[in-house]
């Protein structure tokens, strides 16, 4: 209960509300002056993807478009199979979430009840590692194995990149929750997988949807394992947008419009759950 009510205390109670006129201005103020970079190179974006390629071209440049046009997103569908790559970056992001999840939960779980500190540092340290440094050995086994220009490829590498994440979130959570409630489950004759089913998973599933967030972000994001791994027909979004890159020339109407096809699922995503982020993020913060 403490968990869901907090953030809505914090945001109806409002730090914001209890600055002075002068103090609220300057806070939106900065605020806008730090997402006015990100925000220009979106909007830019967006204008190159909607421009022919003349107006791309042209000096000085053209901000807002005179003929906006979509021709740029129907090349970019009809030069390569874009539908094929966009459900091959969906079963590759959403089942390596799903088994990160799986996974990393109960371990996060146990690492926080046996605190074993090693265990935790040795998640973290498997997370900073570079994915190159996993490439080659990766390379070597699915092609002994005959997993080479495979999804299950892509699944498996990405686990590399979630299951850590997955872990550390949860390990925060679960080391956050009140003993004693974990306690009564058992004297009320809850096993430990029962106390950890019943009780545990409630009240750490905040920690859990940021955990699948961040997990399936940058699996929807990464880019190596995907153009060294995968074939043909199993090319994720990434490197497909990669390929629109040519030696001849770089069609930036094209390359924007590729781009923006691969960052608008996740944008939408981060928009409908921001709310459970916020809520996820501020949770471990209150329940002491």
């Amino acid at each position: 209960m403490d968990v869901v009510a907090a953030p809505g205390r914090l945001r109806t109670g409002g730090w914001a509300r209890r600055r002075s006129p002068l103090g609220r201005i300057g806070f939106y103020f900065a605020l806008i002056v730090l997402l006015s970079p990100a925000a220009f190179v979106f909007l830019w974006w967006l204008s190159l993807s909607i421009k022919p390629d003349v107006d791309n071209m042209a000096y000085p440049p053209i901000f807002i478009p005179s003929h906006p046009t979509l021709a740029n997103f129907v090349d970019v569908f009809r030069q390569s199979p874009f539908g094929l790559y966009t459900l091959n970056s969906f079963i590759v992001a959403g089942a390596s979430t799903l088994l990160s999840l799986v996974i990393g939960v109960p371990a996060g779980y146990g690492i926080a009840k046996a605190r074993a500190s090693a265990l935790s540092i040795l998640v973290l340290t498997s997370r900073m590692t570079p994915g190159l440094s996993y490439l080659i050995p990766w390379f070597i086994l699915f092609r002994f194995i005959g997993l080479n220009n495979t999804l299950w490829a892509l699944i498996i590498t990405h686990l590399v990149i979630g299951l850590p994440i997955t872990i550390w979130v949860m390990i925060g959570f679960f080391e956050g929750l009140h003993p004693e409630l974990e306690e009564a489950a058992l004297v009320d004759g809850c096993g430990v997988w029962g106390a950890f089913r019943h009780v545990a998973m409630p009240l750490s599933r905040p920690g859990m949807v940021v955990a699948a967030i961040l997990s399936f972000i940058f699996s929807w994001n990464n880019f190596i394992f995907a153009v060294v791994l995968a074939g043909r027909e199993t090319r994720t979004l990434p490197v497909a947008v990669f390929n629109v890159l040519t030696f001849e020339q770089v069609a930036w109407g094209d390359l924007a419009a590729a781009a923006l096809v691969v960052a608008l699922p996740v944008l939408v995503l981060t928009i409908f759950v921001q709310r459970q982020i916020i809520v996820g993020m501020t949770a471990g913060s209150v329940k002491g």
